[in-house]
């Protein structure tokens, strides 16, 4: 089964190779670049909501 990945719609090049993609897969969650498509991370859902929520918050602004 072929991985259908999806790009960010806030990536500041959709059309080129800075972009972040996400893909579900085997019941896990995956996380690409697109400049670095070798590289996969792999989580849960529960696990990136509870990462996305923190960054709705501000928990890592001063990342940034």
């Amino acid at each position: 089964m072929e991985i259908q990945w999806r790009k960010s719609s806030k990536s500041s090049n959709a059309e080129g190779n800075n972009c972040l993609e996400l893909a579900e897969h085997g019941g896990e969650i995956l996380m690409r670049e697109s400049d670095n498509p070798g590289v996969v991370i792999r989580t849960t859902r529960a696990k990136l909501r509870a990462f996305l929520g923190g960054a709705k918050e501000g928990e890592f602004d001063d990342l940034a």
